[in-house]
């Protein structure tokens, strides 16, 4: 049989936990924080909580994200955390309970050359990328380099993308499409908007790949919610503050999981 590729695998993935568990749960980390030296340890307890974990990559400007990530990303870069040293130690801690994606501004990938990442990233079982400031009019060489590869180039989508250019961004994304639910950064929102379920459904109805539903999703009543009109969910802010605050990221995780039926 042929050997499925990362980004196959990565769409599977969420097809399956959406089948059994009403939506798949994708945990965000921002990577080395809050202790450099606690990243695959904590990579390792969150990927046997959920069924894709996406690392953020530390950047100095994170536009698309709220004070809390922030607060993270600038806590790692201090410490020394960089691509090339998240590559490194994913590589050498071997593959992951659950497919890892990457969510990294352009910048850095730019600068490590996409040739180069796309190798780098398949040796270090990475399924794919998420770019919030890639456009689609810009994203075809890093798109094929993915490409030879397996890799995933995950698309965004937002409430005031629009529908036209949803299609396309649905036509041309791998892995799985990113919805993102409210307009503003992550984690800025105390709840999701009382249209969601419905500008989910739109994405949905024209989709080929699985749709996740990230940017403020921290409750199980959210997450049950979102079931029925997202294939996954996202959690990343609340994750995060969980890490910040030292308590065990699998029990939380859990009980996201536990009460989504």
């Amino acid at each position: 049989m042929p050997q499925i590729s990362p980004h196959e695998k990565l769409t599977a993935t969420i097809r399956n936990a959406a089948r059994e568990h009403g939506v798949a749960l994708i945990a965000y980390v921002v990577a080395g924080y809050p202790k450099k030296n606690d990243f695959i340890k904590t990579l390792r307890e969150v990927a046997e909580a959920a069924d894709v974990v996406e690392v953020g990559v530390p950047f100095s400007d994170p536009m698309a994200d709220g004070v809390t990530i922030q607060r993270a990303s600038h806590a790692a870069i201090q410490q020394g955390v960089s691509l090339k040293w998240i590559l490194a130690e994913l590589k050498k801690a071997g593959e992951m309970p659950a497919p890892v994606v990457l969510m990294s501004y352009l910048n850095p990938l730019y600068a490590f050359g996409y040739e180069q990442l796309a190798a780098a990233a398949a040796e270090s079982h990475v399924s794919g990328f998420i770019v919030p400031d890639l456009p689609l009019e810009e994203s075809d060489d890093f798109r094929t380099r993915l490409d030879a590869r397996g890799l995933a180039l995950i698309n965004l989508i937002t409430p005031s993308t629009p529908e036209d250019r949803a299609r396309r961004l649905s036509a041309t994304a791998s892995g799985f499409i990113y919805a993102v639910t409210s307009k503003g950064t992550t984690g800025s929102a105390s709840a999701l908007p009382t249209d969601v379920t419905r500008y989910l459904d739109r994405i949905r109805a024209s989709a080929s790949l699985p749709v996740c539903a990230g940017f403020g999703v921290r409750t199980p009543e959210q997450v049950r919610g979102l079931s029925g009109h997202a294939d996954g969910v996202i959690v990343g802010s609340a994750l995060v503050e969980e890490v910040e605050a030292g308590r065990q990221v699998g029990g939380y995780l859990g009980a996201l999981r536990s009460r989504r039926h």
